[in-house]
């Protein structure tokens, strides 16, 4: 299948999608029966958080074997089945790579510690300074510390997450190679494209300096909350070299020119600028930055993307994932992001139950299993609860998710959940529809005007057609809008928990 210029992508938390064997875990099984709501909702492509073999300390980002399917999900023959389903339905199949690291329970990991020097080669294992520390200052992106001390090998090994995953040497002749062979075993099964996780902290630099520390500007942009200790450094050796970006050439190499390809940056500084390197001729198609979830689609930072990046072409928008809190709130704000979210040209990640307007749950500390949210409990990202798994129906059991205990619990309102099935999700068919036939991904920003509460944008299609959405985040209606009728509105869904000034509507200009 050729690849899509700005697809709508639904991603999939398949630990949370749908259970079908009792275990109150999703499956490979419970996503293929789940395929026909995806695809009826208008979206292109679908992407797959990990399946592979992992002892899931991360949520299934800690990696044994990127070529196997976990038991926990089923089997080759379940992928199989999924991908050729979701292509009769129209449906491209992206799956997670996650080239950073892998588990300290893979047996490449294993060999080197045993002495294998090719494998070790494969990692960065660095002796101790004289004193017995560690090689340099560096912290993990969690804000841990970035290196850990192994007795039989003597030396030093370095994690940009958890002590769990050791960082891959990506530069390493024997990497590559392998990544490749992997990227080739999914190909060959149907897999039509790839999302690199942190694809911005793939590579660090080899003089192995200390960092040095943040500047008052770097410390308020880097991503992450100011109480972790990681946004106090400035990143400079141990991320984004001077041929940071110019991976991405390996990476289209290795996938072909067909594959559509997308990328991570968990970088906040300087994130559209990378975004845009990242995305040059024969490197990724799109990145996305945690711009816009971090302000939860405020009109100001739409309107800072758009004049940095010129074109969102490369830019995939998004406001929720498997790792950010869930923006729902259950009210007509709800309404207005989406139709916000559809008109900005560019790709558009849909997170797995927000057409059904699902807000941020709650969770017990004895329910959480994620060490990120643990870490900083209760003050975590809460990707735990972004994690809960999706509420299929408003009456049933364990809202048809399970027929067992559900692996998080669940206590979604069921009244909201009913309402939200027969308005919001409707509003998204549609405006995914419109999305598509009228030509918004594809098209240009041709005028922003922003605030922080209201977004006034003109797109120009390739068609030549014009369009004006207005988007009030709080501020209450446009007293400018244009005359005539109006194409598209998210005024007409209001529950009951209705917040004033939250309105959004489409002109055809």
């Amino acid at each position: 299948m050729a690849r899509n210029a700005a697809p709508a992508i639904y991603q999939i938390y398949p630990r949370s999608f749908q259970d079908t064997t009792g275990n109150g875990v999703g499956d490979l099984e419970g996503v293929t029966r789940r395929l026909d709501h995806i695809a009826g909702l208008g979206v292109d492509a679908i992407w797959l958080s990990p399946i592979y073999v992992s002892p899931m300390v991360d949520g299934g980002y800690d990696i044994i074997d990127h070529t196997a399917i976990d038991p926990l999900y089923g089997t080759m023959a379940d992928f199989d089945a999924l991908v050729a389903r979701a292509h009769d339905l129209g449906l491209q199949v992206y799956l997670d790579q996650v080239l950073n690291h892998t588990s300290d329970q893979s047996p490449w990991f294993l060999a080197s510690i045993d002495g294998d020097e090719a494998m070790a080669e494969r990692y960065l294992w660095c002796d101790p300074k004289p004193d017995g520390t560690p090689p340099t200052n560096w912290l993990s992106q969690f804000g841990l510390p970035a290196w850990h001390w192994n007795h039989k090998r003597r030396q030093y090994y370095y994690t940009q997450f958890l002590p769990q995953q050791p960082a891959l040497n990506l530069r390493c002749a024997g990497v590559q190679t392998a990544i490749a062979a992997q990227m080739k075993h999914w190909q060959d099964r149907g897999v039509d494209g790839f999302r690199f996780d942190v694809v911005t902290a793939f590579l660090w630099d080899t003089v192995m300096l200390d960092n040095p520390p943040a500047t008052p500007e770097v410390h308020r942009k880097v991503a992450g909350e100011v109480f972790n200790p990681y946004t106090y450094q400035d990143h400079v050796y141990d991320m984004l070299p001077g041929d940071g970006a110019s991976y991405a050439e390996k990476l289209r190499a290795w996938a072909g020119d067909d594959a559509y390809l997308f990328g991570e940056n968990t970088s906040g500084n300087h994130s559209i600028e990378l975004a845009m390197a990242f995305t040059e001729p024969g490197r990724l198609d799109a990145v996305y930055t945690t711009d816009l979830p971090a302000n939860r689609g405020n009109p100001a930072t739409v309107a800072d993307m758009i004049g940095r990046a010129g074109s969102l072409q490369r830019i995939v928008g998004w406001l929720s994932s498997h790792d950010q809190p869930r923006h729902g709130r259950g009210d007509a704000s709800d309404a207005v992001l989406a139709l916000q979210m559809a008109v900005l040209p560019g790709p558009w990640i849909i997170y797995q139950g927000e057409e059904y307007g699902l807000p941020q749950p709650d969770l017990a500390f004895r329910d959480v299993t994620d060490p990120f949210d643990l870490l900083y409990w209760p003050d975590g990202p809460g990707r735990e609860g972004a994690r809960v798994p999706v509420p299929w129906d408003a009456v049933a059991d364990n809202y048809a998710f399970t027929k067992g205990t559900p692996w998080l619990p669940m206590s979604w309102d069921r009244a909201d959940l009913q309402r939200a099935q027969a308005q919001l999700v409707p509003f998204y068919r549609q405006i995914l529809e419109m999305r598509s036939n009228l030509g918004w991904h594809t098209a240009s920003v041709e005028a922003c005007h922003a605030n922080d509460d209201r977004l006034d944008l003109t797109i120009a299609t390739t068609a030549g057609a014009r369009y004006r959405g207005i988007f009030c985040h709080g501020s209450g209606r446009a007293d400018d809008a244009p005359t005539g009728n109006v194409l598209v509105s998210a005024d007409r869904l209001r529950p009951p928990r209705d917040p004033k000034g939250w309105h959004g509507a489409i002109w055809r200009l």
